[in-house]
């Protein structure tokens, strides 16, 4: 019961923070849209690179430590992508709406928190880890699958590279495996813009549910269950074949049962995705997370 209240005190932040969006947007209306536009924009392209960034760069996160760690929260992200193909296809999905939130999981602002909550401090490296790698199937993979058929695809399909996400995740991933330190200063303002990604990305998901109608509900109750039990799954099958210790394999099968992130909207929104579609799957994956994650934590801890 405990892990249990854990879990809903770290969601319902969430819930109030979507809610207050939703509220502003039916006070404002239609207006509210093309401002949010540029909000959004500053998310994509400087707080939340900064959440990247800083997270990778802290000086807690040993690379080292984690490797297999780091094949494991891989292999779960594109694993779930796989398993959540054929659903795709079953249902008339749109892959390209679809996949991508099944491969991106909320390993930020929910799995961070709740790692700490449940290994201690020093399981935060861990989840750390876990965040990099899912970082790095989702701009890679999970980005080309999203740009199947948009007209940046045509120009040059891998613009991803130097989006500014992939810029601030290599550069992150060079602070952290040469053990390079920002003066604490400027890494704790840093880290203050990357922070405030979170509740404005959630603020904007709340304004996108004025949107949604019935058939993204729909979507959003199949995304909601594939996406933790494509990662479950994966995590039976890899704690057969990788060398993890018993916290690493708490933190694994804690990182697969996460529901989708919400940057999966965001960056719905930025290719016009099918964004409504995207939100309902983010919003019902994150209220399913109160059955999903503590049978992952059950099935780490046992």
């Amino acid at each position: 019961m405990d892990i249990f209240e854990r879990i809903v005190a770290i969601i319902l932040p969430v819930f109030i923070i979507i809610g207050l969006g939703y509220a502003y947007a039916r006070y404002k209306g239609a207006a509210l849209k093309d401002d949010m536009l540029a909000v959004n924009r500053v998310s994509m392209d400087v707080l939340c690179p900064l959440l990247v960034f800083t997270a990778l760069a802290a000086k807690d996160f040993d690379v080292a430590q984690n490797v297999w760690l780091i094949l494991a929260g891989s292999l779960i992200a594109l694993g779930s992508g796989l398993l959540a193909w054929p659903v795709a296809r079953l249902f008339g999905y749109d892959v390209r709406s679809f996949i991508p939130p099944m491969m991106y999981n909320n390993c930020g602002n929910m799995g961070l928190p709740l790692a700490a909550l449940a290994f201690g401090a020093s399981g935060l490296s861990a989840a750390v880890a876990l965040f990099m790698a899912c970082n790095l199937v989702y701009f890679t993979v999970g980005i080309m699958i999203i740009q199947r058929g948009h007209p940046d695809h045509k120009a040059s399909p891998f613009k991803f590279l130097l989006s500014p996400m992939m810029l601030a995740m290599m550069t992150g991933m060079l602070f952290a495996i040469l053990q390079w330190r920002l003066p604490a200063y400027l890494f704790t303002a840093l880290k203050m813009l990357g922070d405030a990604c979170i509740p404005i990305m959630l603020f904007a998901l709340g304004v996108r549910m004025l949107e949604i109608n019935f058939s993204s509900w729909r979507i959003g109750m199949v995304g909601a269950i594939v996406c933790p039990l494509a990662g479950i799954i994966m995590a039976v099958l890899l704690e057969q074949l990788l060398p993890l210790s018993a916290t690493q394999r708490g933190q694994m099968y804690l990182f697969a049962a996460l529901p989708p992130a919400v940057f999966c909207f965001m960056v719905a929104e930025q290719y016009q995705q099918e964004p409504d579609k995207v939100a309902s799957i983010v919003l019902l994956g994150n209220l399913a997370a109160l059955v999903f994650v503590p049978i992952g934590l059950w099935l780490g801890l046992r």
